[in-house]
């Protein structure tokens, strides 16, 4: 599976309009992600993470003609797939490893947890709940871990009904200069 930097914005934009199990919209909350990471100081490609975490939600949605959030589809693995052909690492991993943060955080931070929506509650549940001690130590050994959490964090916090961000466009420069040539 493969796509290009323009396939996947445009994946964000024919689908994004879908709530998928939370009270903002796929784009909605990617921009929010994408604003989160920024005003966190973060670099271009973890920026861009931000904004395309979710893109493997996107491609679920597009193929099923719709959200189906009674399964895991490992959309973090569909998402790390589509975007290994237009960015590296830097992007790649933490997309890849946004839902074993979020597994890794319940474990460690029950705060946190508690935190969590009403869908990413849900998620957490179809997705194995928290790590156990062993997990999340070779969680924390795997490169892009601590990135992963970052992201987990904003994707979060991302989810708040009207917040006004920057929109799409503001993003696509800073995607631009995290691609692969």
């Amino acid at each position: 599976m493969s796509a290009s930097l323009d396939a996947i914005i445009d994946l964000l934009i024919t689908w994004g309009d879908d709530p998928y199990d939370e009270q903002v919209t796929q784009i909605e909350h990617a921009l929010q992600c994408a604003a989160l990471a920024a005003a966190d100081g973060a670099h271009d490609a973890l920026i861009t993470a931000a904004l395309l975490h979710d893109v493997g939600h996107l491609f679920e949605i597009m193929q099923a003609r719709g959200p189906d959030t009674s399964v895991d589809r490992r959309h973090e693995i569909t998402g790390a797939e589509l975007l290994r052909t237009a960015f590296g690492d830097d992007v790649v991993a933490p997309v890849a490893l946004h839902v074993q943060a979020k597994r890794y955080l319940a474990a460690v931070d029950p705060a946190h947890a508690a935190s969590l929506s009403e869908g990413s509650q849900r998620s957490l549940i179809v997705q194995g709940g928290p790590l156990d001690a062993d997990d999340c130590a070779e969680f924390l050994a795997r490169p892009g871990a601590l990135d992963a959490v970052r992201l987990r964090r904003w994707d979060d916090a991302g989810k708040v009904v009207g917040l006004e961000v920057r929109d799409l466009d503001h993003w696509l420069p800073v995607a631009r200069r995290a691609a692969i040539a």
